[in-house]
């Protein structure tokens, strides 16, 4: 133990000074990079791991160890990992399966393999993956021109690329940001290059919109226009205020029907919550639920009937995903072969129909509003604060990090309630007392 406490006591300065001199890491930070590559060293040691080179297992379980620290925020093991790729690919130059340096100069497949294999690594969803390969896809045609190889990209090209979406192709603030966390995560994880100052971006522009919200009349009407599994899947997306998508991956073990509570899990921000269950459908859920029992005994006996597990869980216990109270709530009508793994399952439901279903729905009530699913959630949340709702018990069940993001339902309710007087009204009042 002395040995090695040596050891890393006289490596992370110089591991420090290699970090300040080739700028790859904003000063600030520099401490902390070093701190997550010594706790790495001592990990290894202690579960007898080699930290000779870039030894990915012992990366996977130090990470892991970490997201199930109750001490540990949820942007430490992405620092610590980020750490870990800057020592080992570029301190050392000991890199794993692909190294930085050693990326195709067109930004061809390597390049798009290393950035699949660092956002599996972190559990990100199929649908974040398949947004930042098609982003960075987007930037190496923008930007990797000639003989440039991906080695010498530098901020400058990161800089135009944003201005360019937002100059030349027009794209919503959204949409920028989008593409901004793609190619950051290019820069920091695969190249392994910060950033630095983008303050000569030019910015999409984003002005303070109001959400748009359906009356309580125009959500009966709505309903009236959507049935079977479509209209409990929006009567619940309504009744609850969740998000589309984490109502699409909820599991049966996370539905409390004695104490009439849904828990989200890994919502947005990777944080869990608790919402409501609404009575109006606990009958037809539990019905439901009778049906999707049965199709997932069918596929266990065909051999099939395993979903797929959360972050590390799948390893952790290799047959909880056969398990009843792992299925989703809303399973897919069809078998799938999942795309990370390739097993053949029933994944949860495609979120297609429903928004098809809404679609059409607002055509047939004659709902004159450029409304969507997501509506639904604003009006969930509209509809509590005018009943009265105290606004942080809103904040919670919606999932908002800061009570500033929920306080933009007070506008709309300000607007509904207390619209000023049109003076044409007065007009034909006094008109009347002539």
């Amino acid at each position: 133990m002395g040995n090695l406490a040596k050891g890393i006591k006289e490596t992370l300065p110089d591991f420090q000074k290699f970090l300040l001199e080739r700028r790859l890491a904003p000063e600030k930070n520099v401490p902390f990079l070093a701190y997550w590559v010594g706790r790495f060293l001592t990990f290894g040691r202690n579960k007898d791991l080699s930290t000779d080179g870039y030894n990915e297992t012992a990366v996977i379980g130090f990470l892991d160890m970490l997201r199930e620290d109750e001490k540990i925020l949820d942007w430490q093991p992405r620092q610590a990992d980020d750490a870990l790729k800057l020592y080992y690919f570029h301190f050392l130059g000991k890199a794993g399966p692909v190294r930085p340096d050693a990326i195709g100069s067109a930004g061809g497949p390597d390049a798009l393999k290393e950035v699949t294999r660092l956002i599996r690594l972190r559990h990100y969803s199929y649908s974040t993956e398949r947004s930042y390969l098609q982003w960075i896809q987007r930037f190496f045609t923008y930007a990797l021109r000639g003989e440039k190889k991906l080695s010498d990209m530098t901020t400058t090209d990161f800089r135009d690329f944003l201005s360019h979406l937002a100059m030349k192709e027009k794209v919503s603030a959204s949409t920028q940001n989008q593409a901004f966390n793609a190619v950051l995560f290019l820069y920091r994880h695969v190249l392994g290059k910060e950033t630095g100052d983008l303050g000569y971006t030019v910015r999409a522009k984003r002005g303070q919109k109001l959400p748009v919200v359906f009356s309580i009349e125009e959500i009966k009407q709505l309903f009236e226009h959507i049935s079977g599994i479509n209209r409990l899947f929006a009567e619940m997306l309504y009744g609850s205020g969740m998000r589309i998508m984490e109502l699409a991956r909820l599991r049966v073990k996370d539905v409390d029907f004695t104490a009439a509570t849904i828990f989200v899990r890994s919502g947005k921000g990777d944080k869990d919550r608790s919402t409501v269950l609404p009575s109006a459908v606990k009958e037809r859920l539990l019905e439901h639920l009778k049906g999707v029992k049965e199709l997932h005994e069918k596929d266990l006996t065909a051999g099939y009937g395993e979903v797929q597990m959360p972050d590390a869980l799948g390893r952790k216990y290799p047959n909880a995903g056969r398990e009843w109270a792992w299925q989703y709530v809303f399973p897919s009508l069809k078998l799938s072969v999942d795309p990370r793994s390739g097993r053949v399952g029933r994944h949860h439901i495609s979120d297609n129909p429903i928004q098809e279903a809404v679609k059409n729905a607002l055509k047939k009530a004659g709902i004159a509003k450029h409304a969507s699913v997501h509506t639904l959630r604003h009006s969930f949340a509209t509809h509590l604060l005018q009943a009265g709702v105290n606004i942080r018990e809103v904040q919670d069940l919606l999932g908002h990090k800061s009570v500033e993001t929920t306080m933009i339902y007070t506008h709309v309710l300000r607007n509904m309630a207390n619209a000023p007087k049109s003076p044409l009204d007065a007009l034909y009042q006094s008109d009347t007392h002539l």
